[in-house]
């Protein structure tokens, strides 16, 4: 198959006008202009017209099991009150609730443009059965708590493994997620850390979200210490940044991403990078908490691996007669509008290729390369090819269309998703 359009943004190269690629068993055969590409073989060729086609976009971080709590809770003064709102909420659900809500979101990040998502799963007996009912490729990471939870750290662990173990081979993948270092109990982020080291599995655990997670760790005060003080053992808090605590537990290296990463203490950021590890920012998110500013320029500056997630949509502003919905372009203008200095092409990279390198599919996924997957996505484009960085990044609604492994999997003109 020959694809052509007025603009091919491969990401890993500079912007191609008049380009166009090769798609052979689904993988990228060969990207450049068309002149070069349409001789290249007998296979059928698809003019797109003005449009500019990218690598489909790389949802680092989200929760599709809460996508129908849009709106449900009001931002809170502390960031203790929404994890008692949501567990209250979560408690009222039922288990078609669960699969409705993640179902509706999964269909959402297919219509605006992400192909590939790291998923928090809290609900394991979703997976298989909902992987089956989209296109995405899904990494579903198991989430693991304790701290009320009446059981064993080495009987927890051993549940999400065996669901791991059980899934079946295909494009779709899992890891484990022990939820945050005040919701987990430290014996088992140890277990898990071993595991993930023995099994190579991918991790990933929220991080130094909140303020008051970084007062509860540092200095054992504020909303968070004081709530959960009567609920688990406290001795882990004192003296030490949650990203600290998180190294000594072994599983900060390059299989981990950490999510969020708001607050950092002296030296954190150059721990980050030494060890290799992912941060993962929800630009969306963080707007509805008001955190502190991101420190994306201390992070960059320490080398670490920044991508970009949308969280759930339990912690999204809602404005009035706005549709809140999981939607990558929004979560980079976003970050566009809170880092003025970052240029559309960096911010684009952040949820494509860097967002490949943390879930390991660098060279694989979040670029159009030779021998990369061939999953991209189409955007209408009429104006200069020499500002196509800022045109993808204004893009609003949905695609026009997405592709996975060389497989159309959704139109808009059809109306429809695959």
């Amino acid at each position: 198959m020959r694809i052509r359009s007025r603009a091919v943004y491969p990401v890993s190269r500079p912007p191609i006008e008049n380009g166009g690629f090769c798609i052979l068993n689904g993988r990228v055969a060969q990207v450049g202009p068309w002149d070069e590409i349409r001789n290249n073989g007998t296979g059928e060729i698809i003019d797109l017209g003005d449009s500019v086609v990218l690598p489909g976009l790389i949802n680092a971080h989200c929760h599709l099991d809460y996508t129908g709590m849009a709106g449900k809770i009001l931002p809170p003064k502390y960031f203790p009150d929404w994890i008692k709102a949501i567990l209250a909420l979560k408690a009222s659900w039922s288990f078609s609730d669960y699969a409705a809500s993640w179902l509706d979101g999964a269909e959402m990040l297919l219509r605006t443009g992400t192909t590939t998502v790291a998923d928090i799963e809290a609900i394991p007996e979703l997976i298989p059965e909902v992987w089956l009912s989209t296109p995405l490729r899904v990494i579903s990471f198991f989430e693991m708590t304790g701290v009320k939870a009446n059981r064993s750290a080495t009987a927890i662990l051993e549940e999400s493994l065996r669901k791991l173990d059980s899934l079946p081979a295909g494009q779709n993948g899992a890891g484990l997620s022990p939820h945050a270092l005040y919701s987990t109990k430290p014996d088992l982020l140890a277990l898990a850390a071993e595991a993930a080291r023995k099994q190579q599995l991918r991790t990933t655990t929220h991080l130094a979200e909140s303020r008051e997670e970084f007062e509860m760790f540092t200095r054992r005060e504020g909303p968070l210490f004081d709530w959960l003080k009567s609920q688990r053992d406290m001795s882990d808090c004192g003296g030490t940044t949650p990203v600290q605590l998180l190294a000594r537990s072994g599983l900060m290296n390059e299989q981990h991403l950490a999510v969020h990463v708001n607050y950092l203490g002296d030296g954190d950021a150059d721990l980050l990078g030494t060890t290799r590890a992912s941060v993962v920012h929800c630009p969306l998110s963080h707007a509805y908490f008001k955190h502190a500013p991101f420190p994306y320029e201390t992070l960059r500056r320490a080398g670490v691996n920044v991508c970009l997630g949308t969280d759930s949509l339990a912690s999204v502003p809602c404005a009035r007669g706005v549709q809140p919905e999981l939607n990558l372009f929004m979560e980079m203008r976003r970050f566009a509008a809170a880092f003025r200095s970052v240029t559309p092409g960096e911010i684009i990279r952040m949820a494509t290729m860097a967002s490949a390198r943390a879930l390991g599919f660098e060279g694989q996924l979040g670029e159009l390369s030779p021998g990369a997957i061939a999953d991209f996505i189409v955007l209408p484009c009429s104006g200069s090819v020499s500002g196509i960085a800022g045109t993808i990044l204004a893009h609003q609604g949905p695609v026009s269309e997405s592709w996975i492994a060389g497989k159309k999997v959704y139109d808009r003109g059809a109306g429809q998703a695959g």
